[in-house]
C-alpha cells in the first residue's frame, strides 16, 4: 500500500510499504524532503536504505522481553507490520503514516492531544486479550529491551517501565540517578518507582508535546559523516555546533554522571536534543533520561568493576578523560548519592530483592567513583 510519510501536518514523501514485512519498498514522490528523518535526504536524493533504518528504528526491539509471544497472542508475524496498526505514531516525535486515500488528521489522531488503547501495553505486561484488541497505542513503538508501556494518568503521558532479574534495580537506580542530578542541577527526567503485582516499576512524565520533539544522537550524526579525522565525541559536537548548540558542558555532566553511577547503555539513542518540529530549529538538549541500567544492576558484588562504558569509549575512565570541566561540580551535593542509595534501595531490601550487604557494596562502589572522577580527568 502507499502512505504519506507526515511531519506533524506536513506531506513529507509518498511511500510504497509492503504491508506483510512493514518494509519501504520505494520513495514515490517527495514534497517537503526538508521534513525528512535527518539523514534520510542528502544531495538532492532520499535514501531508502536510510529511511527504512530510522522506520526500524521505531518498532519494538526483537530482545524485548515477551515480545515474540505478544506477537503470537496479536496475530502478527513480524512487529512492523504491527507499527502500521497505528499509523506508526509515537510519543516522541511527530512522523506518522498518512494512508493515500485517508483524509484523517494530526489534530485527531496524535498520541499527544488523544486517547489512546492500553491493550498491547496490557498484553506485554502479561494481560487477558480482549476479544477484539484495539492496536491504535505508542507502545508499538516504544524502543528498548525492558518492559514498558504508556498510560495516561491525571491528562499526562506517562511511561511505566520494569526492571530484570536477578535483583529488579533498574527502576530504583531511575530515581536515585535523577535525584543525584536534580541536586547538582543537570536537567533530567524525574522518576518515581511504583509496584505492581509484586514488582517495582520506574514510572516518569513524556518530556516532549505536541510542540517538540527528540531527535536522538545517532539521528543527528546522520546529518553528515564522520570526517577522517574525528572521533565519534568530536562528530557529535562537531554536528551540534551546525545546529547552533554548544554541546561540551552538556556533555560534561552526562559523562560526569555516567561515571560515578556507571552506566553501561548510554548509547545514541539514549541522549539527544530537541527540536521544534515546526520551524526544525533545534532548542537545546533533552533532559537526560534512561539511566537504569547502571548501579552495577545485574552484576554480582565481586564483578561490580566489569562493566563496559558508551557512548565514546567502552573504557569508563578513558571516557571519563573527555569531561572538559568539573567547576560547575559541587563535591558535596553529590555526594548525597550515598544516602540515596541507601535510602531508595531499602524499598528493595524489605521486598526480597536485594540484601543489605548489596547496598552497602552498591555505596562503597560509587563513593570511589566519586573520588576516581578527578583523578581520571
Amino acid at each position: 500500500m502507499r502512505y504519506f510519510l507526515m511531519h506533524k501536518k506536513i506531506e513529507v514523501a509518498m511511500l510504497t510499504i509492503d504491508e506483510i514485512n512493514g518494509v519501504i519498498s520505494s520513495i514515490d514522490e517527495m514534497y517537503n524532503p526538508e521534513h525528512f528523518p535527518l539523514g534520510v535526504f542528502t544531495k538532492e536524493n532520499a535514501d531508502r536504505k536510510e529511511l527504512n533504518d530510522w522506520w526500524r528504528g521505531r518498532s519494538i526491539p526483537a530482545s524485548r522481553n515477551g515480545l515474540q509471544e505478544t506477537l503470537e497472542k496479536v496475530g502478527e508475524n513480524d512487529i512492523m507490520s504491527l507499527i502500521l496498526k497505528s499509523c506508526g505514531l509515537s510519543l516522541s516525535d511527530h512522523y506518522w503514516l498518512k494512508p493515500e486515500k485517508s483524509d484523517i488528521k494530526w489534530e485527531d489522531i496524535n498520541f499527544f492531544e488523544n486517547d489512546f488503547s492500553e491493550d498491547i501495553g496490557n498484553i506485554l505486561f502479561g494481560g487477558e486479550i480482549p476479544e477484539k484488541i484495539n492496536f491504535y497505542s505508542p507502545d508499538n513503538t516504544s524502543d528498548g529491551w525492558l518492559k514498558k508501556r504508556w498510560k495516561i494518568s491525571n491528562g499526562d503521558r506517562v511511561l511505566i517501565k520494569g526492571g530484570s532479574n536477578p535483583f529488579q534495580q533498574e527502576p530504583f537506580n531511575e530515581v536515585i540517578a535523577s535525584r543525584f542530578m536534580k541536586r547538582l542541577g543537570i536537567k533530567c527526567v524525574s522518576y518515581d518507582i511504583i509496584w505492581q503485582d509484586g514488582y517495582p516499576y520506574s514510572i516518569c512524565k513524556d518530556f516532549v508535546d505536541n510542540n517538540t520533539e527528540l531527535i536522538p544522537a545517532h539521528r543527528l550524526m546522520q546529518m553528515r559523516k564522520k570526517l577522517n579525522h574525528e572521533n565519534t565525541y568530536q562528530h557529535f559536537v562537531s554536528c551540534c555546533n551546525e545546529v547552533g548548540l554548544d554541546a561540551i558542558p552538556f556533555l560534561d555532566r552526562m559523562l560526569a554522571v555516567d561515571y560515578i553511577i556507571a552506566n553501561e547503555d548510554r548509547h545514541f539513542n539514549n541522549f539527544g536534543l530537541l527540536r521544534d518540529s515546526d520551524t526544525l530549529k533545534f532548542i537545546g538538549f533533552a533532559p537526560i533520561y534512561d539511566n537504569g541500567t547502571s548501579l552495577c544492576f545485574n552484576r554480582n558484588e565481586r564483578r561490580f568493576n566489569f562493566y563496559e562504558s558508551k557512548p565514546f569509549n567502552t573504557d569508563c575512565n578513558k571516557q571519563a578523560k573527555l569531561i572538559t570541566s568539573l567547576e560547575w561540580f559541587d563535591k558535596d551535593k553529590a555526594a548525597c548519592i550515598l544516602k540515596d542509595i541507601e535510602d531508595i534501595l531499602s524499598e528493595s531490601v524489605e521486598n526480597g530483592f536485594i540484601t543489605n550487604e548489596r547496598v552497602k557494596q552498591l555505596k562503597n562502589f560509587v563513593e570511589q567513583k566519586l573520588e576516581d572522577l578527578y583523578e581520571e580527568r
